[in-house]
């Protein structure tokens, strides 16, 4: 699924992630970010951003989409055994 958000995304971010990680994934929400949905838990969500994936999730009351975990993509684990 392809989404955007506006320019005025909050994150909170829970454990406490690099600064240029929130500042990377606002700007994935912000220019049309690839989600999936979690099946097992509504409103939790993947975002795919190249070399890390996040997990998220979007309260349905305020909106605001909180941080909860980052871990490489599939993709940047591939290019890393490579390297090897």
């Amino acid at each position: 699924m392809l989404t955007t958000w506006n320019n005025e995304i909050e994150i909170e971010d829970l454990r406490n992630h690099p600064p240029e990680m929130v500042a990377t994934l606002r700007k994935f929400l912000a220019g049309g970010a690839r989600i999936a949905p979690d099946p097992k838990r509504e409103g939790f969500y993947e975002v795919e951003s190249g070399a890390l994936s996040y997990y998220i999730h979007v309260s349905p009351v305020s909106g605001k989409i909180l941080l909860l975990a980052t871990w490489p993509s599939n993709g940047a684990l591939w290019d890393d055994c490579e390297a090897v």
